[in-house]
């Protein structure tokens, strides 16, 4: 099958004048080197048994019908069993506010990752980059919403000129990923299927924002959405939904209706596998197959497989529990490592099996220190790298591993993992032994000689050296390894508070920039390639866990915060923006390499275990789900990237 990508401005020497942005050099290469000539045989499309009463009674067209006149043929599978048949229910557990989980697991993108963290088309026909600032989106002929209406070039027109650029519905203007240098592009619809992107300077970020978990979705169902428009709807009709739903203006009413993402309203069409035909709130939220999905396999069979998936409601706190006891067949969300050995005496007992999925972050548990921290003795102790490097030192990493993670997981740095290609073992390894000796050294150096009769160091006034380290207080293996680190860090004259809230305040005090130490899970995207964004590692936003102004100055343009004044956080800075008007691959590689190397060289953070597990409940009856797998919120949408649309149940 063709991948439908186009590069122009390509040198014999290979990508070295641009690349399509957003896919992995490796990938890039791979998907230009596809032979033209290697055409797949047709496929004859099935129909789907779910259907047929409803075709049979008319209210339903036939399968040629449903499906694009491209439809996406799926010839590879992330699990191991291949073709499946259509049938069948599975049951997950969650929140109410899951019903977004749907949104993860569909994974229906305008351009999709493979599990090889390669983008491809996946609701469009095909996409063109030029020059890094002009894209062409070609959908897929013939594709239709969940009720059947035509999915074109409108849809994303409507987005655009209707919804993203509309005062009323989004005050703020566009969203971010959408404005280079505070421009927007210059958007042209070519045909019914063709859309084009053009902006005056290079666009990083537009490609991948369409494959992330939480993508920038760039479409709407245009026929639904336009009733509740000003612009569209008749006037006494919107003012009659308006009253009857307590909307007030309509504004409020459309951005209610219109959540593509949540998942929670049975009217909105969607190009997802699964629909709802539920209205939360309710205890048992039902999915249900989509006819018009867009995908087959190379047999004929529409996908999804399954027929439906249906939420079960509970509290989040009983969702081990239930899982052990068998009530759910696919499990991941609201299970931690310390759930492993229970779930796991439970497969002899129920139905299903464990699997253990490496983790996506950067890091199960890293330290931020507080770059911005008011007190001046703090702060100059946080900025110097051998204080920070002393902290690594003092971390026995490797008991840790053993006693919280069954010698399971993997030490090492918050930094990218070994699925990334960018990786190399010492951005892991650097600093991360267990060595009191040079843990002191460095200590002593640093003029902290001087200890009270509790043998902890005095900072330069005379106090203590007493270091708080501020969680969220939702993680007991958090918890475990900070009281196993206190112990170390102890024999290094440092005295370690730990001080558990709720997430909410945590965050109020990082803003705030009161915290000394912020304990959180390492980087977003530890699965980073050469295309993704390295905002993550450099000041960017309030949030900013360790130096949370500077983060407020560049996010303000100057209006909040304090800019940045230590030079080698500023080359960071600097890095990301170059980063941004970078569009040759080669390139955009060696920017990351150099931020990498900062981080690990610097230890701006103090990352714990970079390998950590996620236990994965798997009924044996359900097919094509890898027994090995990344489990991230992105890249991946947890198991989106590994298409929950190709599982299936034995019968």
């Amino acid at each position: 099958m063709d991948m439908g990508v186009r590069v122009r401005g390509l040198t014999a020497a290979g990508l070295t004048r641009r690349h399509v942005l957003g896919v992995g050099v490796g990938s890039a290469l791979s998907a230009l080197a596809a032979p033209a000539t290697a055409n797949p045989p047709a496929v004859t499309a099935k129909e789907t048994p779910f259907w047929l009463e409803r075709i049979k009674a008319g209210s339903l067209p036939p399968i040629k019908e449903r499906l694009p006149r491209e439809p996406f043929v799926v010839r590879g599978f992330a699990g191991s069993d291949g073709p499946g048949h259509s049938g069948g229910t599975i049951v997950t557990l969650g929140a109410e506010r899951d019903t977004r989980l749907m949104s993860l697991y569909g994974y229906a993108r305008i351009i999709a990752f493979e599990p090889d963290l390669s983008l491809r088309p996946d609701l469009l026909a095909s996409f063109t980059v030029e020059e890094g600032r002009r894209f062409t989106f070609r959908l897929r002929a013939g594709h239709r919403w969940s009720d059947g209406h035509p999915f074109t070039a409108e849809d994303i027109r409507y987005w655009w000129e209707d919804v993203a650029n509309n005062r009323e519905l989004n005050p703020n203007g566009p969203p971010g990923e959408m404005l280079i240098d505070d421009l927007p592009p210059v958007f042209e619809v070519l045909d019914p299927q063709t859309v084009r992107f053009t902006w005056k300077a290079p666009n990083p970020y537009f490609l991948e924002a369409q494959a992330r978990a939480l993508p920038l979705f760039i479409y709407r169902p245009a026929h639904y959405l336009k009733q509740f428009h000003a612009k569209y709807a008749d006037p006494q009709a919107l003012a009659e939904v308006i009253k009857q739903t307590r909307s007030r203006e309509w504004p409020r009413l459309h951005n209610r209706l219109d959540q593509m993402y949540v998942s929670d309203n049975p009217d909105l069409p969607t190009l997802m596998p699964w629909l709802p035909r539920t209205k939360p709130p309710s205890t048992r939220l039902v999915f249900e197959r989509n006819p018009f999905y867009h995908r087959i396999d190379a047999n004929g069979v529409q996908l999804p497989y399954l027929d439906q998936v249906v939420l079960n409601v509970v509290s989040p706190t009983v969702i081990p529990l239930k899982a052990g006891s068998g009530e759910s067949d696919l499990q991941a969300r609201y299970l931690k490592f310390d759930d492993f050995t229970y779930l796991k005496s439970y497969t002899k007992v129920f139905p299903f099996e464990v699997y253990l999925w490496e983790t996506g972050n950067g890091s199960e548990l890293a330290l931020y220190p507080n770059f911005n921290h008011a007190d001046p003795v703090l702060r100059g102790l946080f900025r110097d790298a051998r204080f920070r490097r002393a902290l690594s030192f003092a971390t026995d990493r490797e008991e840790i591993n053993e006693a919280v993670f069954l010698g399971l997981a993997r030490p090492g740095n918050n930094t990218i993992r070994p699925g990334s290609p960018l990786f190399q073992p010492e951005y892991r390894e650097r600093n991360t032994q267990f060595d009191l000796k040079l843990a002191n050294q460095l200590l002593d150096e640093l003029g902290l000689t001087k200890r009270n009769a509790e043998n902890t160091r005095l900072l330069e006034d005379g106090r203590p050296l007493l270091l708080v380290a501020e969680t969220s207080g939702e993680s007991k293996e958090q918890a475990d390894i900070l009281m196993l680190m206190q112990t170390t860090w102890r024999k290094a004259g440092i005295k370690l508070l730990i001080r558990p809230q709720t997430r909410d305040l945590l965050r109020q005090r990082v803003a705030a920039g009161q915290t000394m130490i912020a304990v959180w899970y390492g980087f977003e995207n530890a699965l980073p390639t050469a295309a993704s964004s390295p905002r993550e590692y450099a000041p960017g936003t309030l949030g900013d866990l360790q130096w949370p102004k500077w983060g407020l100055y560049r996010e303000t343009k100057g209006k909040a915060g304090e800019p940045c004044d230590m030079p080698e956080i500023q080359r960071l800075i600097e890095l990301v923006d170059k980063w941004e008007k970078t569009v040759d691959a080669e390139d955009q590689a060696e920017i990351w390499r150099e931020i990498l190397t900062a981080h690990i060289e610097q230890q701006y953070t103090i990352g714990i275990i970079s390998g950590s597990l996620q236990p994965v409940v798997v009924s044996k009856k359900l097919r094509n789900v890898p027994k090995h797998g990344i489990y991230s919120w992105h890249p991946g949408a947890f198991f989106g990237m590994y298409r929950p649309d190709t599982f299936w149940l034995q019968r």
